[in-house]
């Protein structure tokens, strides 16, 4: 696993009820798929692979909230892929029991983003 230093400094100064959450998340991401990486942009840990696959909400106080920013091209039946609008799409996890309920969901997201965008080169 592979951590970004600019995302551990700002994990360090995140100061919110769901920093562990954001912390695990992060991590199971890192560890599960090897080929994302991760940066600070739009003032927020973002998750990468061949372009911008998600951010964190940084200000959700009451779950964590990764937003997929074109969510809607992401190919695959995701029940907690929330959203209606034209692109992006929400991931929310409340607790870190609701991130081992929601794990395998999110990692498959991921997964169908780096097979999209493999096949697209």
């Amino acid at each position: 696993m592979t951590k970004n230093p600019e995302v551990d400094a700002w994990l360090d100064r995140y100061d919110n009820p769901m920093k562990p959450v954001v912390a695990a998340l992060r991590d199971r991401v890192l560890s599960a798929l090897p080929e994302v990486s991760e940066a600070i942009k739009w003032q927020a840990p973002t998750f990468i692979y061949k372009g911008n696959i998600a951010s964190f909400f940084p200000k959700a106080k009451a779950h964590t909230s990764l937003m997929f920013h074109t969510g809607s091209t992401i190919p695959g039946d995701f029940p907690n892929l929330e959203g209606e609008g034209k692109e992006a799409r929400t991931f929310k996890v409340k607790d870190l029991a609701d991130l081992d309920a929601k794990e395998a969901e999110l990692l498959a997201i991921i997964r169908a983003w780096i097979a999209m965008k493999q096949a697209d080169t």
